[in-house]
């Protein structure tokens, strides 16, 4: 089995694969601060739940945007996977040429994605990721990275949004019952999901139009579910995507 690990800068996001079937996934908050034993014990409990432990594990590999924890998560397959596995990084085969000044400018998350939109696709595709940033990843139709879209996160502002106002309170993100919110909280939700959802529509029709050929928008990451029903530039949610990227870029480097 191949355990497939997206670290992002608030959430961890974690699959097991058998071959090709996705058994399992499981979410929780990132830690900049764990140890390698200490994500081997959130790990190991993870997989205890279908009464499996890391020592069924054949390999893992990891798309981590947190420095620290990429060289603790390579701890982690050095000492409890027998070294089995990848972190992704330059050193690995991706079979996606990257089209952008300085390659290694490039997230892991943002490369994986791009793959797996690719590999979905089989053409022109823009992967949006709704995460502590919106990253918008481009791909030409023979399948190079071409480059994106970076933009503050819909968490990022509600928070900013509730510290910086101090009679507005932090509320939990749900569609509100119409555009017109009848009071504070229906007001900050019409506000953040319509006004998020007209902010992606514009940049992947401006996306589109730059690239030139009617390219697949994808949505995924955490705050995908929320706002990509909302996009009328959206074709497809894809909650799993950074993940079937990752069991991509493993078939094509494992030993």
């Amino acid at each position: 089995m191949l355990l497939a690990v997206d670290v992002g800068n608030t959430q961890t996001h974690v699959g097991l694969f058998r071959d090709e079937e996705l058994l399992e996934h499981w979410r929780f908050h990132t830690s900049r601060t764990a140890t390698a034993d200490e994500l081997a014990v959130v790990l190991g409990g993870l997989l205890r739940l279908r009464d499996n432990s890391l020592r069924d594990v054949d390999a893992i590999v990891v798309s981590c945007v947190v420095p620290a924890l990429a060289q603790e998560y390579d701890e982690v397959r050095k000492r409890y996977l027998g070294g089995r596995g990848a972190i992704v990084g330059s050193h690995l085969k991706t079979g996606m040429a990257i089209r952008i000044d300085d390659p290694r400018e490039l997230g892991a998350d943002r490369l994986v994605n791009a793959i797996a939109a690719y590999d979905k696709c089989g053409g022109p595709c823009i992967a949006v990721d709704f995460g502590t940033a919106i990253n918008y990843d481009v791909v030409s139709a023979s399948g190079d990275y071409l480059g994106g879209v970076i933009s503050p996160g819909v968490e990022i502002s509600i928070e900013a949004l509730s510290e910086r106002a101090a009679a507005l309170p932090k509320v939990r993100l749900e569609p509100p019952r119409a555009a017109i919110g009848k009071g504070t909280r229906e007001a900050i939700q019409s506000g953040v999901i319509y006004g998020y959802a007209g902010s992606v529509d514009g940049i992947v029709a401006r996306l589109r139009e730059e690239l030139g050929e009617e390219a697949t928008a994808i949505a995924t990451g955490g705050w995908g579910q929320v706002i990509g029903p909302h996009c009328e530039q959206i074709d497809e949610l894809d909650d799993l995507l950074t993940l079937k990227g990752l069991l991509i870029i493993w078939e094509r480097n494992r030993p």
